[in-house]
């Protein structure tokens, strides 16, 4: 099949093509977490069999977000940071500026892709992102995520509604670590974190959110003929 194509036009939306699948690709800036939360919610509610998939790619202010399996012991005891409770699966995690939020907003359906495969793609994803940076990475089937020596660099929750995904997943960039340290990352006491800058990668979150988009549609689509 052909690769698929980016159009890079600044802030504004790119689309990607592969035969007859579409993907728009938007960049939000820095949001805050409920509404874009809402958002996918009624994007989801809203498609037709016909809707182009889309990846939202974004930053949100200081949140922790605690899914559905969620348990209050995963969070810190008082805390200035809000914590929403939302309907992805997993526990608790921390998103703030610095960090890579990848929203995959997908017919499962017309891909072809279980929800299982769908995670292990986006993992690979990161794998290949950071191995083009000379790091060495890899996902768990025990703990979906993408860790370096054993530190989590990405964390991945997905809801699926309708037979369509919404929610995605985190890449740690460049940002303040510490809020992690107050939670059970992902319900894992002890879980240590790292980031792109701590690994020695130089380049800047809108390229790093670049190659990340160009690498999760090459892994969704990668079986389609």
């Amino acid at each position: 099949m052909p690769k698929p194509f980016l159009t890079m036009d600044g802030g504004g939306p790119s689309r990607f093509s592969t035969l007859d699948l579409r993907f728009t690709i938007k960049r939000l800036g820095l949001v805050d977490y409920e509404p874009t939360w809402r958002a996918m919610q009624a994007f989801t509610a809203r498609r037709t069999p016909e809707t182009p998939d889309e990846i939202w790619l974004l930053q949100h202010p200081p949140v922790y977000t605690l899914g559905l399996n969620g348990k209050p012991e995963h969070l810190p005891e008082s805390t200035p940071i809000p914590i929403v409770k939302i309907d992805r699966g997993g526990q608790v995690t921390y998103h703030g500026p610095g960090q890579i939020v990848a929203y995959l907003l997908l017919d499962l359906r017309r891909l072809g892709l279980g929800v299982r495969e769908l995670v292990r793609r986006m993992e690979q994803a990161v794998v290949e992102l950071l191995a083009d940076h000379g790091i060495s990475a890899e996902g768990r089937v025990s703990a979906p995520g993408v860790y370096v020596n054993d530190a989590k660099i990405a964390a991945l929750g997905l809801r699926i509604k309708n037979g369509c995904s919404y929610h995605g997943l985190a890449f740690n960039v460049d940002m303040d670590l510490a809020p992690f340290y107050a939670i059970n990352p992902c319900g894992y006491p002890g879980l240590k974190v790292t980031q792109t800058r701590d690994l020695g990668i130089a380049d800047n979150l809108d390229r790093l959110s670049d190659a990340l988009a160009q690498k999760l549609v090459a892994q969704i689509t990668k079986d389609r003929s």
